[in-house]
């Protein structure tokens, strides 16, 4: 795929983090305990502490007895954050996107700029692996041509 064709493609797994539908839990539940959260993800219940710490994470409801309550809203936050984090955006342009998102719609041409950033770095490393996986093509081709 060349750098063109990752620029214009649509994943099919977009989230939109205002329309939390999916329910990534078997039984439809739109309640889960940090423990759940953590095996769903992946992420380890610190790192969902420190991303609510830091301002990451929206505020987490609490249950009566104190226990951290996420929904699938925080599930597909969650997820984007994830989708963020592999683009290598740094944590602190993370958080201030997320504060952008908690302003309102106000904020749509920061958030915009923001993630068109972090897109032209994800599209100029791309090619850099594209220009690294030929070098490494054509060395494979002279090991099969001696095989």
């Amino acid at each position: 795929m060349t750098v063109t064709q990752v620029a214009k493609s649509k994943p099919g797994n977009v989230i939109s983090c205002e329309d939390a539908t999916a329910h990534p839990l078997p039984d439809g539940r739109d309640r889960y305990t940090i423990s759940e959260v953590a095996e769903v993800t992946g992420l380890t219940a610190h790192t969902l502490r420190w991303y609510e710490r830091i301002g990451l994470m929206p505020h987490v409801d609490r249950s009566h007895t104190g226990q951290r309550r996420f929904t699938n809203r925080d599930l597909d936050w969650l997820n984007f954050v994830g989708k963020l984090r592999l683009t290598g955006m740094p944590v602190a342009d993370m958080v201030r996107y997320a504060e952008l998102v908690r302003l309102g719609d106000d904020t749509y041409d920061d958030r915009r700029a923001l993630l068109e950033g972090t897109r032209t770095d994800v599209l100029r490393r791309i090619a850099e692996l594209q220009d690294t996986l030929a070098v490494l093509d054509h060395k494979i081709d002279i090991y099969a041509e001696r095989a």
